[in-house]
Formats: C-alpha cells, structure tokens, sequence
C-alpha cells in the first residue's frame, strides 16, 4: 500500500483543525503566562481548572496569581482572541463572496464606518435608553453595515457590472474619506480625544470582562450566520451567475453576509479600535495552507485569527515593556511583509503557469 504523501497529509482537515486547535491553545497559555511576572502554566492550569470547573488541588496556587490571571490576563487574552476571530472570519467571508484577496473588513471601508459609529458615540456619549451598554458596539455596527451599504451603491452608479476591484477601490475610498473625518474631529477637539486617539490605534488593555460580555452575543450571531451560510460561499466561488444556477438567491444570501460581516467588524471595533491586516492576512494564509473550502475555513480562520492576535498583543506589551505599542501597530508591522510575499508568490505561479 503506497504510503500518503505530505501534501495530502498537510491538508487532512483532522491534521488542519488539530494544527490551528493546538496554535490557539498554545498562544492563550502564553499570552497569560508571559508579563512583568511571569506566571507556571501549570499555575494557569489549575487556576482556570478551579474557577470553571471547581476542581480543587492539595496545593494552593498564589493568590497574586490568581489575581493576575482572573482580573487581568485572562480577559485580556480573551478578549484579543475574540477580536482576532471575528476579523479573520469576516475577511474570510469577504474574500469568498467578492473572489478576492484583497478583500477584507479595512479595504472595504467597513472597519472606518464602524471607528466611525464608535467615535461618535464615545464623543457625545450616547447611551440608547433600552441598550444601555450595548449602545457602543451596535452604532458601530450599525455605521459598519451603513458603510458597507454605500459602497456597494457606490460601486453600481460607477461601473453596472459591479466589478470586485470596483468594490475594493470604493472601499478604499470611503475609508480614506472617513478616516479623515475621525482625524478632523480629532484636529477640533483636541485633548478632549486624547484616550480616543489610543482606541483608534487598537487595543485591549484594561479592557476587562465588561468588553467581552459586550462583544459575545454579536460575535456568536455573526459566527453563526456566516457558518450556516458556508455552502454558498462555496458557489460564490464560480462566480454569481453560476451560483445561481446553482440555486443560490444571489441578492439574499450576499445581504446575509455581507450584513454577518459587519456585526462581526463593527462589534470588534467597538471593543478594541481598528486592527488592520488580520482580515486580510489570516483567511489568505489558512487558505493557502488548508484549501478553499469555506465549511472548513470559516472555523479553521477563526482558531488562527483567535492565536494570532493573542501573539500581536502579547508583542505589543512586551516588546517595550513597560510601555505598551498598539496593537494595530504590530498587525501592521507582521501583516504588511507577509502578506506582500503572499502576493509576489502568487505572482510567480501566474507567470510560471
């Protein structure tokens, strides 16, 4: 019997779920193990252990570490993976249904439209009286869905056929322009939106459990749309007109997602800022390395996305420790080089084939 080869055995969906499965788990212990004191993994271990479960060990762990772990660490680690997913599988579902790389939550302009939403409710301080808290995260993500609306408008009034590098370039243009919009307010204003101009940049720090509490709900309903709509993101693939074919209501499903997007986008920058490049970045990156198979690279994006941004922020506060870069500086600085190559090895093969 001939023995499989390594490229079947790399893209064995098992080997594929175990990899990100294991990356992810490995960047939560270090991302909660590694700081200014430096916490045993089999601490963390023990701690987690005994608040979710109420395991109870012969020995006591450190109540400082307990302490770092319950109110610092973990909910900071938590909350950056929560953000790396949500980013990786929007950008994922972006670049699936418009057939392009490029495609990702900051090209399109959704991102913007979302700091956007989230600067003018941080500004005026509006809390919706049935909302409460949750005020933040839906303006941004209804400014996201806005966004994404406008371009695609945009994008007919200019060219009919409804091009994807119509829709990119749109994108980008509506991005620009709103950023420029947060920059004026910022320029009026001045110290008034100092702390704003640090949320604009991206983070989680001193976040706490508060943020996660308010990104879950519109991160599982995002999750969850995008996932039972893999099969059509499939058909997306060959190109609309054959996804109708196909059976596919083109228009609906295209709002579903596009709208499951925007919840995504617009509830991670309502909790940590802008983020660049991780949607962009992480879907092409897990489609290279495990197939193009939505029903596997939805979930496989969300373990890598989570791991990564886990790791960018674990850099942010260590690298100049005790001073911390923003996290979208790091994504920045990792994202751009990487996915450069990406883009000159795609190149290659073009020529070579």
């Amino acid at each position: 019997m001939q023995r499989p080869s390594i490229r079947k055995f790399l893209n064995n969906k098992y080997f594929a779920y175990f990899t990100a499965g294991v990356f992810m788990i490995f960047a939560v212990l270090f991302g909660i193990s590694t700081g200014t004191v430096s916490v045993p993994i089999l601490s963390i271990i023990k701690i987690i252990s005994s608040t979710l479960f109420g395991i109870h060990y012969f020995e006591q762990v450190d109540p400082m570490y307990q302490s770092i772990v319950m109110n610092i660490r973990l909910p900071r680690v938590i909350l950056s993976g929560l953000v790396g997913a949500a980013l990786a599988i929007s950008g994922a579902a972006f670049q699936g249904l418009l057939r392009n790389p490029l495609a990702d939550p900051y090209t399109l302009g959704v991102s913007s439209g979302a700091s956007l939403g989230a600067v003018l409710t941080l500004f005026f301080q509006f809390s919706l009286p049935v909302l409460g808290t949750f005020t933040l995260p839906v303006l941004s993500i209804l400014f996201s869905f806005l966004t994404i609306f406008l371009v695609l408008m945009f994008a007919r009034k200019i060219d009919r056929s409804m091009r994807v590098e119509t829709i990119i370039l749109t994108g980008i243009i509506f991005s620009s322009f709103l950023g420029a919009l947060i920059s004026l307010m910022i320029a009026l204003t001045g110290d008034e939106l100092r702390e704003i101009i640090g949320w604009l940049l991206g983070s989680v720090s001193m976040r706490g459990w508060d943020y996660i509490k308010l990104i879950l709900p519109f991160f599982m309903i995002g999750v969850v749309i995008l996932i039972f709509n893999a099969k059509e993101l499939n058909s997306f693939a060959f190109g609309e007109e054959r996804a109708q074919h196909l059976g596919v209501n083109v228009q609906r499903r295209k709002l579903i997602i596009l709208t499951a997007g925007s919840i995504l986008t617009g509830a991670a920058v309502a909790v940590s800022g802008t983020i660049g490049f991780v949607g962009l970045v992480i879907p092409h990156l897990s489609r290279l390395l495990w197939g193009p198979d939505h029903q596997h690279l939805l979930p496989l994006a969300i373990l890598t996305g989570s791991g990564f941004l886990i790791i960018a922020d674990l850099v942010s506060r260590t690298i100049i420790s005790p001073t911390e870069l923003p996290i979208g500086v790091i994504t920045a600085l990792i994202g751009a080089p990487v996915f450069a190559l990406i883009l000159m090895q795609r190149k290659r093969k073009e020529r070579s084939g």
